[in-house]
């Protein structure tokens, strides 16, 4: 294997162990993917106007979230299906990520149960990605499961009423390989049920809640004691709502372009969204970070941390736990590095003057 020095490495490492099914799944987008490559673009019309003669010999870029410490301001994006890159597949990154003080967000779509993730990375922050169903019962179960295991926030998916158009997963008639089950939803759910829908893939479609309100913000809000925050916020007006309705944190998501193609990049959302809610809750961004640089302009304009996706699937696929935490490692260094070259001793000291032309 060739030497791989950035993410942009990993994923072309990626795309050749993987299979065309599972890589155009986990890389690919809605419809003509405008959405997709925005995420990326707008990084690179963002400028940075770095301040010197600041004295950074000594840097630190450890942070709180929720109360929560994190050694750095990123946690792991919520990805279903992670068995498909590879068989340690959620086990593996919640290691990885744990071993480096970051978070991790462990989605509805695990392949792992929650508490299998837990005894693999028992140290380690993670927080729940709920996708609400129809049943509320099972709603309420996956929530309790979560919080029992040791989940410590839930992040609520709001930006999937219908699922988006992925051409690609279509063409290539996209199904679970076998060994890979939606294993805390397939822990609650009989056989017969099972039966039923057509297996648990065909049970998440057909019985996910396509009617959510802001009324399901406050049910859920009365169901756990964790933390709550909406994921798929592009509208300062959502989330100044979001707020009013008792929530701990704002993820700005499109859904790494996979739900409506043609929808605002998040990284131009993000500071309308930072201006409405200031640091009343958490604000946390996904979508397109890649470099260092990309990571300290999303918390120039207003996020609190950033979510990692894609990239922590192509670690996973070349190399599994090591895969992943060299991933981490090349972003924990370039953004060390940004750090120091734009003046910061600390991420507080990452302020809207940091991109040019904006204070």
């Amino acid at each position: 294997m060739s030497a791989l020095f950035n993410l942009h490495d990993y994923e072309q490492a990626a795309r050749e162990r993987l299979s065309q099914m599972a890589y155009e799944y986990y890389a690919g987008g809605a419809e003509d993917e405008m959405t997709l490559r925005e995420n990326r673009a707008i990084y690179e019309r963002f400028k940075l106007a770095p301040r010197m003669l600041r004295a950074v010999a000594e840097r630190d870029a450890s942070t709180t979230l929720l109360g929560q410490p994190l050694k750095a301001p990123l946690l792991i994006a919520p990805m279903a299906f992670m068995k498909m890159a590879h068989p340690e597949g959620e086990l593996a990154v919640a290691r990885a990520a744990a071993a480096r003080g970051l978070g991790m967000i462990v989605s509805t779509m695990a392949t792992y149960a929650f508490d299998e993730i837990t005894a693999a990375a028992p140290g380690g922050l993670r927080w729940f990605q709920l996708y609400a169903f129809k049943d509320r019962g099972l709603t309420r179960a996956l929530v309790e499961n979560a919080e029992a295991a040791g989940h410590k926030a839930v992040a609520l998916t709001v930006d999937m009423p219908v699922l988006g158009r992925r051409e690609a997963d279509l063409r290539n008639q996209f199904g679970l390989p076998e060994g890979v089950i939606i294993k805390n939803i397939a822990n609650l759910l009989s056989a017969d049920q099972q039966s039923k829908a057509g297996g648990v893939l065909a049970y998440r479609s057909s019985e996910r809640n396509d009617n959510l309100s802001w009324e399901d913000i406050d049910w859920l809000r009365s169901i756990t004691r964790m933390p709550v925050l909406v994921k798929g916020i592009l509208r300062a007006d959502d989330a100044r709502l979001a707020v009013e309705h008792g929530v701990a944190g704002v993820i700005v998501s499109n859904h790494g372009g996979r739900q409506l193609d043609g929808a605002v990049s998040t990284l131009e959302a993000l500071p309308a969204i930072a201006d409405a809610v200031g640091d009343q809750v958490a604000l946390l961004v996904d979508g397109g970070i890649r470099r260092g640089t990309d990571w300290l302009k999303a918390m120039a304009l207003g996020a609190h941390a950033v979510l990692l996706g894609r990239p922590a699937l192509w670690g996973l696929a070349v190399n599994g736990e090591a895969g992943v935490g060299h991933v981490l490692d090349l972003l924990l260094a370039e953004f060390d590095m940004a750090l120091a070259l734009c003046g910061c001793h600390d991420v507080s000291e990452i302020t809207r003057d940091l991109i040019f032309g904006m204070t």
